[in-house]
């Protein structure tokens, strides 16, 4: 990340959780197409569940000029033996006013930098009509190696999913 970026990125902390949780359901209530979580569901959750959220997996977020939480993407790790070895980038989101600065290419960045060290592959899901993450992916190495029909249903209208990983590549 360039050092006259518009934004910082860490890792978010337990302190986070008032801030994540804001940005999460701002997200999952725009664009619930573009979530696997519904906001009815995630709304009703307490604080601390959100504080969990960010402590039991790796989320990161980006900050515009220090102060206002403007994009969180995350990695999880599955927890059985035989699927830790590759994670899921998930709950992606960067607001309408931190768009076109880089904050998205530069979250897919760190969460890969973080993976790693972590996991073997990383895989996401994401809406087909979501054009622009789709280039953001794909600038970051991604393919389509599946789509799921039918993968959502919303208010009766069902949504197709485009799962997405890196190349495989042998070490």
């Amino acid at each position: 990340m360039p050092t006259d970026a518009p934004f910082t990125i860490r890792r978010l902390a337990a302190a986070d959780a008032n801030a994540y949780r804001e940005i999460r359901l701002e997200g999952l209530q725009r664009h619930p197409e573009g979530f696997g979580a519904s906001y009815d569901d995630e709304t009703l959750q307490p604080l601390a569940w959100f504080e969990a959220r960010i402590t039991e997996h790796a989320v990161f977020g980006g900050w515009l000029a220090g102060r206002m939480l403007a994009g969180v993407a995350g990695l999880l790790v599955p927890e059985g033996a035989k699927l830790r070895h590759k994670g899921v980038l998930w709950g992606m989101y960067v607001r309408p006013a931190a768009r076109g600065t880089g904050l998205g290419a530069a979250l897919v960045e760190r969460v890969l930098a973080h993976a790693r060290g972590v996991v073997e592959e990383v895989q996401l899901v994401v809406a087909p009509e979501n054009e622009a993450a789709i280039r953001l992916y794909r600038s970051a190495g991604f393919e389509e190696y599946a789509r799921e029909p039918r993968s959502l249903k919303i208010d009766g209208r069902y949504y197709d999913s485009v799962l997405m990983t890196p190349p495989f590549r042998r070490g």
